[in-house]
């Protein structure tokens, strides 16, 4: 109701509303005897850049999945996305053949989606269709919080970019790959947010101007802000941080004006699962080592310690929390820190193996 109120939020649902309508999403209809409505909801979010500024207000209409039932409502619902390791690669390749990387973001993805199930939902709250209450809508294609939605816009994409001659990656099926004419350009996808590089601006153009013309999108232009991670795209390299995201947990697990150490672990120490000390909330204790392991993706400085932490999350006793509140206070001097991605002479995979035998 107080949403309804605000120019902004109203804004942000008449555009869903609008997205929906242009998209063919659904259709006014009567429902069957026998069949059941899923229920609908508002959901508002604050989208925000890397600087935490707000960018845009964001109202989605979200079908109550939760009372769906496997085999009757929905079949499939995985969908795969691309893994933190292929981005690395893929900002790793850039910067050595000094490539620009781009991003792209579909609006309202998961409404592309074809639906292969005959589901009914009720008419969103604010705009019922006057003398028409008592009718639902069918849909036609995916809503967002369908079990199924992530799946059915990734077949749909899939399919797209498969007509369109890009080869998908056998290992990372969130990848695709075309070559034309000696030059690549490669695709990555999670969920609705898509980066691509390459050797060739012009095909570039012709994918962003494909892309546009079958799905509504949003033009980002060079990746900044990727998945929390905020990337810096220069000349001589890439680098990449999560110095936005390594505040926000400080701020979160009420850290950020402890006093910062210069390693993220004691040297030697041996931390066991019968460990002394009271238990501590096992919950709060995952998320905090949940929130370290994403830190991991541009902090390999932490992985060891990170690693050692997380093996007590079953258990945890206060010896195991001041071990990962150690880690914070490591970051919180080092929040700046991050991958440096640079143009190198001899370009090859190196593997490393730290085998601790004496321990």
């Amino acid at each position: 109701q107080k949403a309804l109120q605000k120019k902004s939020w109203r804004n942000a649902m008449d555009e869903e509303i609008k997205a929906i309508k242009k998209n063919g999403t659904c259709e006014l209809a009567s429902i069957p005897k026998g069949n059941k409505t899923i229920g609908v909801k508002w959901v508002y979010k604050v989208k925000k850049n890397a600087k935490g500024e707000v960018e845009r207000y964001e109202a989605r209409l979200v079908a109550k999945g939760y009372i769906q039932r496997a085999g009757i409502d929905y079949e499939e619902v995985f969908a795969p996305v691309a893994r933190l390791e292929t981005v690395r690669l893929i900002i790793s390749l850039a910067a050595q053949n000094n490539w620009k990387i781009h991003q792209m973001d579909v609006k309202s993805a998961f409404l592309n989606g074809v639906l292969e199930e005959e589901v009914y939902i009720e008419q969103p709250q604010g705009y019922e269709v006057k003398g028409e209450e008592d009718k639902v809508l069918k849909l036609k294609k995916a809503l967002y919080g369908l079990k199924q939605a992530p799946r059915a816009w990734n077949a749909r994409i899939d399919k797209y970019l498969k007509e369109r001659n890009f080869i998908k990656c056998p290992y990372e099926h969130a990848l695709y790959i075309k070559i034309q004419n000696g030059d690549t350009l490669i695709v990555c996808l999670y969920v609705d947010d898509l980066i691509f590089t390459g050797s060739n601006a012009s095909m570039f153009k012709e994918f962003k101007k494909e892309m546009t013309k079958e799905f509504e999108m949003t033009d980002i232009g060079l990746m900044s802000y990727y998945l929390g991670i905020e990337v810096k795209q220069e000349d001589e390299g890439i680098l990449i941080t999560q110095e936005g995201y390594a505040k926000e947990i400080l701020r979160k697990f009420k850290m950020e004006d402890s006093n910062p150490v210069c390693t993220p672990i004691e040297c030697g120490i041996k931390l066991s699962r019968h460990e002394e000390g009271e238990k501590v909330d096992s919950t709060l204790f995952k998320s905090l080592v949940g929130s370290l392991r994403y830190l991991t993706c541009t902090r390999l400085d932490i992985l060891y310690a990170v690693r050692v932490v997380s093996r007590y999350m079953e258990n945890p006793t206060t010896t195991h929390l001041k071990a990962a509140k150690r880690i914070l206070r490591y970051v919180k001097g080092t929040t700046n820190f991050g991958l440096y991605y640079s143009v190198s002479d001899n370009y090859d995979l190196v593997g490393y193996s730290d085998s601790d035998w004496s321990g």
